[in-house]
């Protein structure tokens, strides 16, 4: 199964129309991304959006072969002339399957906000699931299966793949391709960055890819160090890069600290900032925590536990750090 992206962009496109933003000012080029829209197999449109035709034919395809095309987004999207010889734009309703004769299946999922997701399973069994802007699987079966290449709106919605490798439905090999992109985050190395941080991947407009082909997924980054000052982003940087996975054990080296309001205040910001599938461990005990194999860890901070660790030492006392203190420290710190 193949599929073409005609666009890759949000529903405005990028750059936006009329924006100043300095996103849109570089997203020139191979950065510019139109409306996202996916061409299966020649034969089944999804998204019908302003300049299809040319999109496709810049690509090297060809819309004469469509038989269905099929909306996800909550509206009609925006008043598009349906060229000559596409059928009709629909909609499958919820829980749903459509058989076209070319073999292919499409079955609509519902969301957690308007729209329509489709899972798309190819003449050869191959997977494919595309979900509209902002929007994530309301309800997953475990029994559902392995999806071959996920379509999704990775930067807005990185929850949305949380519950898809809770589920079941997204494995290590599985293709996972951003969509949706648009001036929130900088285009080039710095999309780069973020979506191989959850898995995933940006391509330019036009791309064919052929789903089942797992060469270019690309490796998540296994040990991650987030550096800066004090109240620098670092905890909300370290977070966003574990947003697209499930079961994250938040470790929280700072214990408590009676009596002082805006630590508390920090500490209920932090929590409430977390998803609410992640795990809160308390301690300053990582060995065991590193050394168990299991759901990735954000421990946050290691300044906290360095402090910490000095203290078990007293590394304040000249007499206690030149007696030991020193030699103890180093020791937990290998």
């Amino acid at each position: 199964m193949e599929v073409t992206l005609l666009g890759t962009g949000g529903p405005s496109g990028l750059p936006r129309p009329d924006c100043p933003c300095a996103a849109c000012a570089v997203a020139l080029g191979v950065d510019a991304r139109a409306a996202a829209a996916l061409l299966v197999d020649g034969a089944l449109l999804l998204d019908l959006t302003p300049g299809a035709a040319f999109a496709a034919a810049r690509a090297g395809r060809s819309l004469g072969g469509v038989r269905q095309v099929l909306l996800s987004h909550p509206h009609n999207g925006p008043a598009v002339e349906v060229p000559a010889g596409l059928p009709q734009p629909g909609r499958v309703p919820d829980g749903r399957e459509l058989a076209l004769l070319t073999g292919h299946r499409v079955r609509a999922l519902p969301m957690d906000a308007p729209g329509t997701g489709y899972a798309v399973t190819g003449p050869d069994g191959q997977r494919l699931l595309y979900l509209p802007p902002g929007a994530a699987p309301a309800g997953l079966e475990e029994s559902a299966g392995t999806y071959d290449m996920v379509v999704a709106d990775v930067v807005g919605r990185p929850d949305a793949l949380a519950r898809l490798r809770l589920a079941g439905a997204v494995g290590p090999a599985t293709d996972v391709i951003a969509v949706h992109l648009d001036h929130d985050v900088p285009p080039g190395r710095e999309l780069t960055r973020r979506l191989a941080a959850a898995g995933a991947r940006a391509v330019p407009d036009g791309t064919t890819l052929t789903v089942g082909v797992y060469e270019d997924v690309p490796d998540v980054p296994r040990r991650t160090l987030v550096l800066g000052g004090a109240r620098s982003g670092k905890s909300v940087e370290a977070e966003r890069r574990l947003e697209a996975f499930p079961d994250v054990l938040y470790v929280a080296t700072g214990g408590t600290r009676n009596g002082d309001g805006e630590w508390a205040a920090r500490v209920h910001a932090h929590r409430e900032r977390r998803p609410g599938s992640w795990r809160t461990a308390e301690t300053c005990d990582l060995v065991p925590l590193l050394k168990d194999d299991g759901a990735p860890l954000l421990v946050d901070c290691l300044s906290l536990w360095l402090t910490d660790a000095m203290d078990s030492v007293n590394a304040w006392d000249d007499d206690e750090w030149g007696g030991g203190g020193e030699r103890a420290l180093r020791a937990r710190v290998e």
